[in-house]
């Protein structure tokens, strides 16, 4: 079966940190782009990391995340993950992975609309 998992949500407190992870199967991720994205209830969609293909050389942040989350790849396992550090009750989302293959920008990722693959999603609640 062809998909995208996510895991690694949960309830932190403030200031705390998560590590999501993007887990694919049934396909290679190895030449795909990869983003992060978060909607939380009553706000847009935004993507927040992106990291580029194969050796995942370049990255893009949304200036809400940037110094604070930290995007990376693992080829060998076919898994993608998402550190976040120093949250924020703002960070509460639903936040979600996809692939595509297109974006010749990393930074194009994170503003696709329509990936190639997307999963789920995990719960991510920021709140003391």
């Amino acid at each position: 079966q062809v998909q995208l998992v996510e895991s690694g949500g949960g309830l932190v407190q403030p200031g705390g940190s998560l590590r999501l992870s993007c887990a694919a199967s049934g396909f290679s991720l190895d030449y795909y782009s990869i983003g992060w994205f978060r909607q939380a209830p009553g706000k847009e969609r935004e993507g927040v990391a992106c990291i580029s293909s194969r050796d995942g050389s370049s990255t893009y942040y949304a200036d809400s995340t940037k110094g604070r989350f930290t995007v990376s790849r693992d080829n060998a396992k076919n898994t993608a993950y998402l550190q976040m550090n120093s949250l924020e009750p703002e960070d509460t989302a639903v936040y979600y992975c996809a692939a595509d293959m297109r974006p010749t920008l990393v930074r194009n990722m994170c503003f696709m609309t329509s990936p190639h693959f997307r999963g789920q999603g995990t719960q991510v609640t920021v709140s003391s």
